[in-house]
């Protein structure tokens, strides 16, 4: 089951998510900008999402917990999310991930194309992808 989280999920997801401050988790569960992924009432994964320029839907974290890894849940929570995005009228969506990371074949896979790079000090190259959502808005109004 994959559904918008809520403040029920807040310690599960705290727990396994530690890229974001309490704070930041709570508002955006509060925005729904959170989609929960359970299996048998088992916690499995997430997807967490912002807006990039305040418009384009920005996945920031996508994570399935090991041991249900490599069973198409990424790709069910994914396709789910972009479902979503487009039923809010949103042509295209947007992520990244480090070049030494095995998500750039994930997203590849699953549609995304590369768009961009952003190189820090110090840390590996950050690899955009962009998904256009035309065919999901076509699927969804016929």
């Amino acid at each position: 089951m994959i559904r918008y989280a809520d403040f029920q999920d807040f310690t599960v997801l705290k727990e396994h998510d530690r890229h974001i401050s309490e704070s930041e988790l709570r508002n955006s569960i509060h925005v729904k900008r959170v989609l929960v992924m359970y299996q048998n009432d088992n916690f499995i994964g997430w997807l967490r999402f912002g807006l990039f320029w305040d418009n384009m839907p920005f996945m920031n974290m996508l994570y399935i917990l090991d041991g249900y890894r490599k069973k198409g849940n990424g790709t069910e929570l994914v396709s789910f999310w972009e479902k979503e995005m487009a039923k809010e009228n949103h042509k295209q969506v947007l992520t990244s991930t480090q070049s030494n990371e095995q998500a750039q074949f994930f997203y590849r896979k699953t549609g995304y194309t590369e768009c961009g790079a952003l190189l820090l000090p110090k840390e590996p190259l950050e690899i955009f992808f962009i998904k256009d959502l035309d065919t999901i808005n076509c699927h969804l109004h016929n």
